[in-house]
């Protein structure tokens, strides 16, 4: 008999608990990447190594084999590092993607008086890329690749788009999570010229995240991934009414009284059925 191999699934988010805790969010995606690796898949998670996050503490430590990207933002070039440590309690991989220019400082997403930086669209950019030439680097095909949140929003049309030719993402089904609104600025009145500058995507796919709110950035990603997850009752009404369910995308919503985590496992499986053993 030839072995299954094991279904890989991918989590791409901003906050991530232990290490960033924006929203509740950040402890169901720990108890779901954890879930999943219990229920045999094989589990990465990805986040941005935001200086907030204690390297000692965490144990985090480069991947030099993995570093050296050059990442191309607007009209500069960053250099990724890749840092990686073991998710506390479980035998799975965090990795973080990092640069002094973008995570160094010791606030996530506000300076001290609360304003919210004016380079978080490049940080945003960079993130992104960094995510998807991450997974290239790995030569790890994910079957499922779930994104938590705006700052991640970007991935679904980079994917659909720019990368559909990649064959490490041929077979990736793209789950998009919408939480209840993460933030009440925009990214900016330049962010579509951004994304032109720094990516190969054309003015149509651009279109939707081009004010760069949080209610377009939600659409953006929605628009391009296969499942749309409104992760909180409180989702913006722009949003949910923007996503309509056809026959290649799917949509469900928060459900206070029923296991979510048993649910997105139950997606995964209609997402990824099971092959049979060969002999």
């Amino acid at each position: 008999m030839t072995p299954l191999q094991k279904k890989k699934v991918l989590y791409i988010s901003h906050e991530f608990h232990p290490y960033n805790i924006e929203t509740e969010m950040a402890e169901a995606l720990n108890g779901l990447a954890v879930l999943s690796n219990k229920e045999g898949y094989e589990v990465r998670c990805i986040m941005p190594r935001f200086g907030t996050i204690n390297e000692r503490r965490h144990k985090l430590h480069e991947v030099v084999r993995l570093s050296g990207i050059n990442i191309h933002v607007d009209r500069e070039d960053y250099p990724l590092i890749i840092k990686v440590a073991s998710l506390p309690n479980a035998r799975l991989q965090m990795y973080f993607m990092d640069n002094e220019d973008m995570f160094k400082r010791k606030q996530v997403f506000h300076d001290e008086d609360e304003k919210f930086f004016e380079d978080n669209a490049e940080r945003m950019i960079f993130f992104c890329k960094s995510a998807i030439e991450t997974v290239k680097k790995f030569g790890w095909p994910p079957d499922i690749i779930y994104i938590h949140g705006w700052m991640g929003s970007l991935i679904p049309a980079l994917i659909k788009h720019q990368f559909k030719n990649e064959p490490v993402f041929a077979e990736s089904h793209i789950i998009f999570s919408a939480t209840k609104e993460m933030t009440n600025e925009s990214l900016g009145d330049r962010f579509a010229e951004m994304l032109a500058n720094s990516t190969q995507l054309k003015a149509k796919a651009i279109e939707p995240y081009k004010g760069g709110t949080n209610t377009d950035l939600y659409k953006g990603g929605a628009k391009n991934a296969d499942v749309v997850y409104f992760s909180h009752p409180d989702v913006e009404a722009a949003v949910t009414k923007s996503v309509k369910a056809t026959k290649s995308k799917k949509v469900l919503k928060f459900n206070p009284e029923v296991d979510d985590l048993a649910t997105i496992l139950d997606l995964y499986s209609e997402l990824v059925p099971d092959e049979e053993e060969e002999e």
